[in-house]
């Protein structure tokens, strides 16, 4: 673990006040923006008239979290091609959004995905409301639960395993500042403090990938051949199968693992609810584009990173650090540019962590309130400051939930939190969105075994993999129970998930929905209440 011999005292304290500064301006911007009327509209969805740029800088916030910045970099640190591949598969991610999901679903949504929904499952709405919102509450808390472990484990890069005092004082204040941006100051705080953190992530790895390159002369076959060197695998480095290779097991957790990024990204609640922000089609199009250059932008910065990383410090030095790679990037900047750049960068780390738990924690408190109170306990008849009121207060459950879950669990891994919560998204609320939108057919049956048979299809299968049980890097890893040999359940879970959509909707023998009920949908969808 990276100790003061490694990343000094300094560097630690400059994070500290460089964080506080970050906190302080954008809690104060973010209170200034919050709504001042009891208007869920403004909550719920912020400036719905913000320029694309800015809506890009926003979706690029809401997506991008630590494991960016911290593990993809130490994965291609270690191995090389294979982290170079997973990179590629968070910008593809961005591509599926933008042609399949994004248009249809800001036509034909309001302010959740259960609107959508319910717009073309009119008689049947409620209980497909409260699926959704139980799926999407599962999703948000492991995602959530990740970043504010992810913040403990960043702790210890400075201060090795930290103490249980020091472990839930880390943990209990990222939680609060979460609860302020997202209960306080809704759509809008949340914007403010995500365009924050945007800016700061582009800017700050595409210098030091920069810098990285201006140290080999801005040539990147030095680069390439260095890192081949120090990597301790020769020209393997630079060829598949490094991680992913050999087995049969090995290739299909690679497969599953980025089917998992590429079809859940298009279906985690945070993104979604974003892609409802702006007030017309064209505008929402070209915020995907910006979004899908700057996640590109740094997802190739990163790939830049990684490989300096093994190139200026070594295999042996990285791994005698931190086993998993997490810490490459901070040695890297401590290797180039001191105290000030490692600061600037842990900073920069810490603002991630917080963005994509704002985000988060508002699609859930926003599903709660909207979809499962408004819409299923008060059947639509709760007024604008009742229901505002609902989802202030349960930003702050949810927030304070995320905090319990975290200081229990503070040693999981945190990249498999986030990939599990991918593998549901993809398994249960994306079959939901693709026949909802493209199926004439599709049912409430349908659309509640997609939703609860790929919840629990993803649940079981992780909970008996090596995830859980039978590897020194499980959970428990004096047990043996995983008969599922993969650590991500998404090449199983997902064609499970449409499949049961599929089957819900030929045995469903509910009631039909009003002739003219999906035309009216298609028409919707297609045209829009803004074009």
């Amino acid at each position: 673990m990276v100790t003061a011999a490694a990343i000094d005292d300094r560097s630690l304290q400059l994070t500290f006040v460089l964080f506080l500064t970050v906190v302080v301006i954008t809690l104060f911007t973010a209170l200034l923006t919050a709504p001042q009327r009891d208007e869920i509209s403004e909550f719920y969805l912020g400036n719905r008239t913000m320029s694309p740029l800015r809506n890009g800088l926003a979706m690029c916030g809401d997506y991008l979290s630590a494991a960016t910045l911290l593990g993809s970099t130490g994965l291609v640190a270690l191995t090389g091609y294979d982290g170079l591949m997973y990179l590629g598969g968070t910008t593809v991610a961005w591509m599926m959004v933008l042609l399949l999901i994004a248009e249809p679903l800001h036509r034909t949504g309001r302010f959740t995905l259960g609107d959508t929904v319910a717009l073309r499952l009119p008689r049947r709405q409620r209980p497909v409301r409260v699926a959704l919102s139980v799926c999407i509450l599962a999703i948000a808390t492991l995602y959530l639960v990740a970043q504010l472990v992810g913040s403990v484990a960043l702790l210890t890069q400075f201060t090795g395993v930290p103490s249980g005092t020091t472990r839930t004082l880390c943990v209990v204040v990222i939680g609060t500042f979460v609860i302020l941006y997202a209960s306080l100051g809704g759509m809008p705080g949340a914007t403010v403090v995500q365009i924050f953190k945007a800016v700061m992530l582009v800017v700050g790895v595409l210098f030091t990938a920069g810098w990285v390159l201006h140290h080999f002369h801005w040539n990147p076959n030095a680069l390439l051949e260095r890192a081949a060197e120090r990597s301790g695998s020769g020209p393997r480095f630079l060829e598949p199968g490094l991680r992913y290779g050999g087995t049969v097991s090995n290739k299909l957790d690679f497969l599953s693992l980025e089917l998992a990024i590429v079809l859940g990204l298009a279906a985690l609640p945070h993104v979604l609810m974003r892609l409802l922000a702006p007030r017309r089609s064209g505008v929402l199009r070209s915020s995907v584009l910006w979004a899908v250059g700057l996640v590109g932008a740094v997802c190739f910065g990163a790939g830049i990173l990684g490989l300096g990383a093994t190139a200026l410090l070594g295999r042996d030095t990285l791994v005698s650090t931190d086993r998993t790679g997490n810490s490459a990037v901070l040695l890297l900047a401590h290797e180039l540019g001191g105290s000030v750049l490692t600061a600037l960068l842990t900073c920069l780390a810490y603002l991630t962590l917080l963005a994509v738990a704002v985000g988060l924690t508002l699609a859930a408190a926003s599903s709660l309130a909207h979809d499962l109170y408004s819409e299923v306990i008060r059947k639509g008849r709760a007024t604008e400051t009742e229901e505002l009121t609902v989802a202030r207060l349960s930003g702050a459950v949810i927030g304070i939930l995320g905090i319990l879950l975290a200081l229990v669990a503070w040693g999981a891994n945190t990249a498999t939190l986030a990939f599990l919560a991918f593998a549901i998204a993809a398994s249960a609320i994306l079959p939901t969105i693709v026949y909802t939108l493209f199926w004439r057919r599709f049912s409430a049956g349908g659309a509640l075994l997609s939703l609860y048979g790929g919840l629990l299809c993803s649940v079981l299968l992780a909970a008996f993999s090596p995830v859980v049980s039978s590897t020194p890097g499980s959970f428990y890893p004096d047990a043996d129970f995983a008969w599922f040999p993969l650590q991500n359940p998404g090449i199983v879970s997902i064609p499970a998930g449409f499949l049961l959509g599929w089957l819900g909707t030929v045995l469903d023998k509910g009631p039909a929905e009003e002739p003219g009920t999906r035309e009216r949908f298609e028409v919707r969808m297609l045209v829009g209440a803004d074009d």
